[in-house]
């Protein structure tokens, strides 16, 4: 397969499953709005803290070497293997389920029974729930190796939904069950989510004359369980080394991801109330990065690992998978630059307004909008880095890997600090200054690797990162305008006043957007050239 089938195969993955991720997301947005006005502060700051890296950890840690390590692999592999491979991840599941759960229980502050019930009972079910999920691995990777689009999308959007749905009914009907709620509702979307994986691997290798069977490395469901042969190794273990150098830099990786929930779960920086407030701000404002830019970031990295052969200098790679791999890198950094630049400036003036619409005066009064505000800022450099690190991670050696797993060592650690020093000087929001710090160190060594791989042949991706003067301009005035526009209209003189806020940054959305249409035509080109090729593919499946 050519890199061009390749790169219309990861756009149609990263942007046929947009529409629905965005209706599946509007409903859930509602769902946990309604939801948020029958809770304390304290269950929100348990749950969504406390028991939600529980889960995120156990989870983490099991199987993120092993996904990174799985779909670098080439087309020659054998499956039997690397099945094999991903089904260790149950085991390691269930033993840092084990003793994750055992800090939570024995080491960490447990919150007072009468205020927040059952939190036993919850650090169990949401190990287990973590434990359930990893069993739909070997399925996951298949289907991200084999780039079905609209799988992932339908089955985490319909698991988030039901859970949601359930959370109301529950909420609603028997308050009284406290953390059950939450813990059971935890527990049927893992279940739900491998099913659905379950389910449609079984339709598809039970249908002989469908295409995508044809052309899958399995033909019945039993060749994706473990098997143990004579004639060859029970895993590949070129996978299970890289796979052991992923691992350590997804320990690391993943105190950088939720350091600051470690923070305030292990050193009690913040009560309960202030740590369920600033988890739903910190949902609120990643609510694009996980729509857009996450789906982004895995489908290009498969892409650039299957362009690129891992390791080997640019000059020795074929030039015309170099050429498509520097146009594309250069095209995503500049759409992951626009986006974050309109998060971020039009999120300065419109913070207040919908944390209001969203969850009233508990989130709109107080550390609220200053933290969604300081969020936005953060929201560009994770899309930054979201593209410049799947770029990266599927670029590197093993041996570079394994250096960059230092680097990231040192960084964890002066996250850590700095999140416990700023939290100290200014709040809540010093977890969100330390992000932004160390996100930006993480993009600097990524654009160093990416600007010494490039430095010998003639492409010159990091273009990408440079605007024109008139779209600065725009977004300059824009933010401006915004900004006297939510002193003088936003937020105590009533909804007339609101939505005349609203008319304004819509206008000047549409100027910065007209803007970019007229001064970014390279961009312009390949975004439409991309999604149509996704958009014929999709008629033709």
């Amino acid at each position: 397969m050519g890199s061009r089938e390749v790169l219309g195969q990861a756009a149609r993955l990263a942007s046929s499953g947009l529409p629905p991720q965005v209706l599946f997301r509007l409903i859930t947005f509602v769902l946990n709005a309604f939801i948020l006005r029958f809770l304390s502060k304290e269950i929100v700051g348990i749950v969504n803290v406390r028991l939600t890296l529980l889960y995120s950890t156990t989870v983490f840690l099991a199987r993120e070497a092993f996904r990174r390590a799985c779909l670098s692999g080439g087309a020659q592999r054998d499956w039997n293997q690397t099945f094999n491979l991903l089904w260790l991840t149950v085991p390691l599941g269930m033993f840092w389920s084990l003793l994750l759960g055992w800090v939570w229980l024995q080491l960490l502050e447990v919150p007072d029974p009468n205020a927040v019930p059952h939190y036993g009972s919850g650090v169990v079910l949401f190990g287990l729930s973590a434990v359930v999920e990893l069993l739909g691995e070997p399925f996951w990777v298949l289907a991200q190796a084999q780039m079905f689009v609209k799988l992932k999308v339908i089955a985490e959007s319909l698991s988030v939904i039901f859970k949601s749905v359930l959370t109301a009914f529950l909420v609603l009907w028997s308050p009284h069950w406290g953390l059950y709620i939450f813990s059971l509702a935890q527990l049927f979307y893992t279940a739900v989510l491998v099913l659905c994986y379950v389910i449609y691997f079984t339709k598809l290798l039970g249908s002989s004359e469908s295409t995508k069977q044809q052309t899958l490395p399995v033909s019945r469901m039993t060749d994706m369980l473990p098997s143990i042969t004579r004639s060859r190794a029970f895993v590949n273990w070129k996978e299970a080394k890289l796979t052991w150098s992923f691992f350590k830099q997804s320990f690391l990786k993943q105190i950088l991801t939720e350091g600051e929930r470690y923070v305030m779960t292990f050193l009690n920086v913040l009560n309960f109330g202030d740590q369920g407030v600033y988890d739903i701000v910190n949902n609120l404002g990643s609510l694009v990065a996980r729509l857009i830019f996450q789906p982004i970031e895995e489908s290009f990295y498969i892409f650039f690992a299957k362009v690129l052969e891992r390791g080997k200098d640019a000059t020795l790679q074929k030039q015309e998978d170099m050429a498509v791999a520097a146009t594309v890198l250069e095209s995503l950094l500049k759409l992951a630059l626009l986006a974050g630049l309109t998060i971020t400036v039009f999120g300065f003036a419109y913070s207040q307004l919908a944390l209001d619409i969203y969850g009233g005066v508990m989130l709109s009064s107080g550390s609220g909008p200053v933290l969604l505000r300081s969020y936005c800022l953060y929201v560009l450099l994770l899309a930054i880095n979201g593209v410049t690190e799947c770029f990266t991670f599927a670029a590197m050696s093993k041996e570079e890997v394994d250096r960059y797993n230092f680097t990231m060592l040192a960084l964890s650690s002066s996250f850590l600090v700095l999140s416990y020093l700023l939290t100290q000087w200014c709040g809540s929001v010093g977890f969100i200054l330390a992000n932004c710090f160390n996100m930006g160190i993480r993009i600097t060594q990524s654009l160093c690797f990416i600007h010494h791989y490039y430095r010998k042949s003639p492409h010159r991706p990091l273009a990408g990162l440079c605007l024109s003067p008139a779209l600065l301009g725009a977004f300059a005035l824009s933010g401006g305008i915004t900004g006297i526009s939510e002193v003088l209209l936003c937020c105590e003189q009533g909804w007339p006043a609101r939505l005349a806020h609203i008319a304004v940054g819509a206008l000047c959305l549409g100027m910065t957007v007209g803007t970019a249409f007229l001064t970014e035509t390279r961009l312009i080109h390949f975004v439409r050239t991309q999604l149509g090729v996704s958009r014929l593919a999709d008629k033709t499946l």
